[in-house]
């Protein structure tokens, strides 16, 4: 059905019939937010909200929020002065949040770091600006990158058998790898994690392993070490489900960069004959993994200390 237009007197009527009705509700716009005089109606003032006097001396004068404080007779109750956050994080449906973690008024907030370790101080002023200029990628402004080659290989259909068979993976990698994102500001490859582990053979006979390792684990770490137990049974190596067979600690932060620093300066120049670490001991996607001997760990300054000269 075809809408009618209203008659401009019966529209006037109702405008300022809501308006009288419903004054707080209907805020009377300014002159300034007009382009032009011919816009003006009733519902706007003639003159702009920048030539309005302010208040008034007396209204100034009479404001005084700390006098009528003190003039109170009965203090509000603390929770008008304290807040408390929520204990609990209720969903990201819920009105009530606590704050993050890096707020003054959160429950999980910690001081500091005041200082940064030497190593994360390379990093952030040397080896970080390196690897952006060696892996970024620049795409002109209103341009798309191109399309991305194919992650797996099709076969070459010299065999009859070749025919619906699933793609080869790439050429020399067992694995296809994880996909990359390009390299900008946002994402420069950083370090983010250390575990250090040990497996004890023979935990599950003799207890007092555990408590030595541990112990060392916690002094070159500074982190406390966490037991680990078996999950099968394997008869070579004299495990059984459920006993305890490893140590093993997770360092992030200022832990890790001391760690990995006390590692590189200290204990590897210790080594004789060391030829560095393999760059294919990891599995290509930013994970690396290498491992000591019972005589290196005894070249950490806190084991080192405790034998006998």
């Amino acid at each position: 059905m075809a809408a009618r237009r209203v008659p401009d007197s019966v529209s006037i009527t109702y405008n300022r019939t809501i308006q009288q009705r419903y004054q707080c509700l209907c805020p009377r716009r300014k002159a300034s937010t007009y382009n032009s005089i011919a816009e003006f109606s009733e519902d706007v003032e003639p003159e702009s909200s920048f030539l309005m006097a302010g208040p008034s001396e007396e209204h100034v004068r009479d404001f005084d929020p700390i006098g009528g404080m003190r003039r109170r007779k009965k203090q509000l109750p603390p929770s008008r002065y304290q807040y408390r956050p929520p204990k609990y994080y209720r969903g990201p449906l819920s009105p009530i949040r606590p704050p993050p973690a890096a707020h003054p008024s959160s429950r999980l907030f910690t001081p500091g770091p005041f200082s940064s370790p030497r190593l994360e101080q390379t990093y952030n002023s040397t080896l970080a600006p390196d690897l952006l200029t060696l892996l970024y990628t620049h795409h002109p402004p209103g341009t798309l990158p191109g399309p991305s080659p194919p992650r797996l290989r099709s076969w070459d259909d010299s065999s009859p058998y070749h025919k619906n068979r699933p793609l080869r993976a790439p050429r020399g990698v067992p694995a296809l790898s994880l996909l990359r994102r390009p390299v900008t500001f946002r994402n420069i490859p950083r370090l983010e994690k250390i575990h250090v582990h040990s497996f004890l053979r023979e935990a599950g006979n003799h207890r007092e392993h555990l408590f030595v390792a541990g112990m060392i684990m916690q002094n070159i770490t500074n982190v406390r070490a966490t037991v680990y137990r078996a999950k099968h049974t394997i008869a070579n190596f004299g495990l059984r489900r459920g006993n305890p067979c490893a140590v093993g600690v997770e360092l992030r932060g200022g832990d890790m960069y001391d760690f990995l620093a006390k590692v590189v300066e200290v204990v590897m120049p210790k080594i004789k004959e060391f030829r560095g670490v393999s760059g294919g001991s990891g599995d290509g996607s930013g994970d690396l993994s290498f491992g000591f001997g019972p005589e290196v760990v005894g070249s950490f300054p806190e084991v080192e200390v405790n034998y006998d000269s």
